[in-house]
């Protein structure tokens, strides 16, 4: 995902919610707040937020003073809205952005075009579960699998999967899927960490200070993790099946070169919201390890 500040409003924000926190805390406290950080907009969204507290006015108070020292507003009001949804965010995952948004129009793109209803998906990485959610969400028969390294990141991702539709599992990239699954998978989706160690202290400090580092920087080159996935899906995709990852817009090219030489097809970089090279999307050509056969096969869903 982009690594700058996400600037998508907090879904259900509106109108209502605005004269509601207004009465409930006053408008002159309001209009303080906004003073102080210097934001009328996120002096709104705050106000509504601490309007459904106990005590709205105090909760304000506290808001204002963690929005000074930097936190990122979204770990403030708890929530941020992504696609259709209103995800749960603190600072144990990254906070969803515009970019990834895109990411999932293009994963459901690629999904669709498999004409498979009930195809399985696996997104690598899966953070507050921002990509995983929203695919199950919108493609409801899809069978949904999401991994990540982070116990409690699984924590928040679960809490925004009211319907217990997606498996969760924890481990570190492939290593947490079942054996049974090699093979099968219609579409695997990431956005995985692609900041460089040497680019870390350039972030955002609204990133860099208060983002999990796990998710965010991927070692040396920048690559290690995309390599990862890129290299890994070979072996789990069905033939056709597709890969869509999300990288940093100078790494692109690079990756997509890498794609080709591991035998990928139909490999293409698409841009962002800002024109830049952000996605790489891909298709296997065939299936590198024949399919299981037998009981190691079968998986139960439900």
């Amino acid at each position: 995902m982009s690594r700058a500040r996400g600037l998508a409003p907090a879904a259900g924000g509106g109108g209502a919610g605005w004269i509601g926190a207004a009465e409930e805390i006053g408008a002159a406290q309001v209009r303080e707040a906004a003073r102080r950080i210097g934001n009328p907009r996120e002096a709104r969204w705050m106000a509504e937020a601490a309007s459904r507290a106990p005590d709205p006015t105090r909760t304000l108070a506290a808001m204002v003073e963690r929005r000074l020292n930097g936190e990122p507003l979204q770990y403030i009001l708890g929530s941020w809205g992504f696609r259709r949804l209103e995800l749960a965010v603190d600072r144990r995952v990254l906070i969803p952005r515009p970019e990834t948004e895109q990411l999932v129009d293009a994963a459901l793109e690629m999904l669709d075009r498999t004409g498979r209803p009930e195809a399985t998906v696996v997104d690598l990485g899966t953070g507050s579960g921002a990509i995983a959610v929203s695919i199950a969400s919108e493609r409801p028969r899809t069978r949904v699998w999401a991994t990540d390294l982070s116990d409690h990141a699984l924590e928040v991702a679960r809490s925004n999967d009211p319907t217990g539709a997606i498996r969760f599992l924890a481990g570190d990239w492939w290593e947490a899927l079942p054996e049974g699954l090699r093979g099968d998978v219609d579409l695997v989706v990431s956005n995985p960490p692609y900041v460089a160690a040497s680019e870390a202290e350039a972030l955002d400090p609204e990133v860099r200070d208060w983002e999990p580092a796990m998710a965010l920087i991927a070692g040396d080159t920048g690559t290690e993790a995309i390599e990862t996935v890129v290299g890994g899906a070979r072996s789990w995709l069905r033939p056709g099946g597709g890969l869509v990852v999300e990288t940093a817009p100078h790494q692109a090219p690079g990756m997509a070169a890498l794609a080709s030489r591991l035998g990928y097809v139909d490999v293409e970089v698409r841009t962002d919201l800002a024109g830049r090279d952000r996605m790489l999307l891909a298709r296997s050509a065939a299936a590198c390890r024949p399919r299981l056969q037998g009981a190691t096969a079968r998986l139960s869903w439900r």
